[in-house]
């Protein structure tokens, strides 16, 4: 039975779009509400080559580069968005955003995610469909999706 409602970890997802920015937004009046932590997650992805959408990697010290400039984007946003009196914590994963989404909700404890319903998209959403999707069907814990008022819904 239920019985109460508490929420001490929240991880809100970004891949630094408008729309994954304005979940921030219901994060954050969540964590004050309830004293919670956020970690904020991005997700880097492998890159597919077109020609035979085989998997590559980036050298190794470009990769390394690589990460530490999202990390630092990641951590700026998190100062820029998100008050100081809320704890906060900022992780970088690689893989499968759905995928990693999870696993991170899981290794960090979390009972809520907040994610948008809609992000960068593109060609990726076409062939592996929506993250949003995937994590909703198969996270352990609730999934709270924000969609953006300037994103008009149209009926499939």
């Amino acid at each position: 039975m239920f019985n109460t409602l508490e929420i001490k970890k929240i991880l809100v997802t970004t891949d630094f779009s408008e729309f994954s920015h304005y979940a921030f937004g219901y994060a954050i009046i969540l964590a004050e509400k309830f004293d919670a932590e956020l970690s904020i997650v991005h997700v880097i992805q492998p890159t597919i080559t077109p020609s035979d959408f085989a998997w590559a990697a980036p050298p190794p010290n470009l990769s390394s580069e690589h990460d530490e400039l999202v990390k630092q984007s990641l951590d700026r946003l998190a100062d820029e968005l998100i008050p100081d009196n809320i704890r906060r914590k900022t992780i970088l994963t690689h893989g499968s955003p759905a995928r990693e989404i999870i696993e991170t909700g899981r290794k960090e404890k979390v009972d809520m995610i907040i994610m948008s319903t809609h992000g960068l998209g593109g060609l990726s959403h076409v062939l592996f469909g929506s993250t949003t999707e995937k994590v909703v069907r198969k996270s352990p814990c609730p999934v709270l999706t924000i969609r953006h008022p300037e994103h008009k819904f149209k009926m499939p």
